[in-house]
């Protein structure tokens, strides 16, 4: 008989989250469920709690911790509720985690398992942006593990299984173009919340789906490309690919180029994850080729989406750079979606603030720690709301 794994999943309202779930609980004899996060959906989290039989839930909320106690009552499931919480929930012993927290405040909780030996598999694309060498240092020091669950990320780590990195000479990660993919540029500067929060492939929250139309979704990609395999710049590049069934490509030496295809299902990326270093039976569709008929790329044109070219200065800048540049992207985003500044003002927002904190001398840094992360988020933060004003 097979053991039992014990597995966390932080962030596990959201849809990878879900996604998780729905994998886990077609096979509940495999694990054990240890700790599930959530935000303030603690009607959702109480509800999988209990049916998982978890230890414990934790809402990142302190206001919402009795709604959480009510939901709970009479499960056996433990309710907790704040950031020190979701950090103890993240430390307690598991095999694997989920690390699916969305922004910079999946960073803490998922250096906390790591810091445990745990498997991490890490949909929190900030904490590479963030501070991907500290991740990855916490690995190799616990003897934990990182997988990638960004369907691109994810595409190339399996590419490369088997490779030598020095045999690497590109890696092409595909972008769907979002909502405005064929909208006319002069037309971008009106567009609204709503409009940005359609995406015409994934199903996916508000916030990323804004970030898809606007490419701050795939320029923090971008960068997290080179903390995770450790390529240069000039080695990564970004194309359009409407259709979303290749997820990145890996060019060699020799000159070939090995892609990932796939449907536009977040339980594949998810449950290689989750069974790796093994192959096991995902329930995902599985591609007709012939109906499918095409593939079609277009340039990433960085006129119409700048934040790509943002990721270019961050990536070959370093130190905190990718901390703030997060940390303003959110702030702008926030604003956007409040109304407060236009569709094309976010990339000019966040360009301000790296502009700003570059001359100020707080990019550059030989050693990223923790503390310094955050306070290089929070100093981006106020730095972009009086950029926003």
């Amino acid at each position: 008989m097979t053991e039992r794994r014990r597995i966390s999943i932080l962030g596990a309202t959201g849809s990878i989250g879900q996604n998780t779930i729905d994998l886990i609980a077609r096979d509940p004899e495999a694990y054990d469920v240890v700790a599930l996060t959530g935000g303030r959906n603690v009607a959702r989290l109480a509800h999988d709690a209990a049916r998982l039989g978890a230890e414990v839930a934790v809402t990142a909320h302190d206001d919402q911790l009795p709604a959480l106690r009510d939901a709970l009552a009479g499960t056996g499931v433990e309710a907790a509720a704040g950031e020190a919480a979701l950090i103890e929930a993240a430390r307690r012993p598991a095999d694997w985690v989920m690390s699916a927290i969305v922004g910079a405040a999946g960073l803490a909780p998922g250096l906390a398992a790591l810091e445990g030996g745990a498997k991490l598999a890490l949909a929190n694309k900030e904490s590479m942006v963030c501070a991907g060498a500290l991740v990855m240092a916490t690995a190799r020091a616990s003897g934990g593990s990182v997988i990638p669950v960004d369907s691109e990320h994810s595409a190339v780590f399996q590419a490369l299984l088997g490779e030598d990195i020095s045999a690497v000479e590109r890696v092409v990660i595909t972008a769907s173009g979002g909502a405005f993919r064929d909208w006319p540029l002069e037309k971008l500067a009106g567009a609204t919340p709503e409009e940005a929060a359609t995406h015409p492939n994934w199903d996916m929250g508000q916030r990323i789906t804004i970030d898809s139309a606007s490419m701050f979704n795939k320029a923090l990609e971008l960068i997290e490309t080179r903390e995770f395999f450790g390529l240069e710049p000039g080695q990564i590049e970004a194309v359009v690919h409407p259709e979303s069934m290749i997820h990145a490509l890996v060019g060699f030496c020799d000159g070939g180029l090995m892609a990932h295809v796939g449907p536009p299902d977040m339980r594949h990326a998810i449950g290689f994850a989750l069974h790796y270093p093994e192959r096991r039976p995902v329930p995902v569709e599985r591609l007709d080729l012939v109906r499918l008929g095409q593939l079609t790329f277009r340039p990433a044109d960085e006129a119409r989406w700048p934040a790509l070219r943002l990721a270019r200065e961050v990536m070959e800048t370093g130190g905190l750079a990718g901390a703030v540049f997060n940390a303003a992207k959110e702030r702008a985003l926030d604003a956007f979606i409040e109304r407060r500044i236009g569709f094309l003002e976010m990339a000019a927002v966040v360009e301000r603030v790296l502009e700003r904190m570059s001359a100020e001398g707080g990019l550059h840094l030989d050693t990223v720690t923790l503390d310094k992360v955050r306070q290089a988020d929070d100093l981006a933060r106020r730095a972009a709301d009086e950029a926003i004003g």
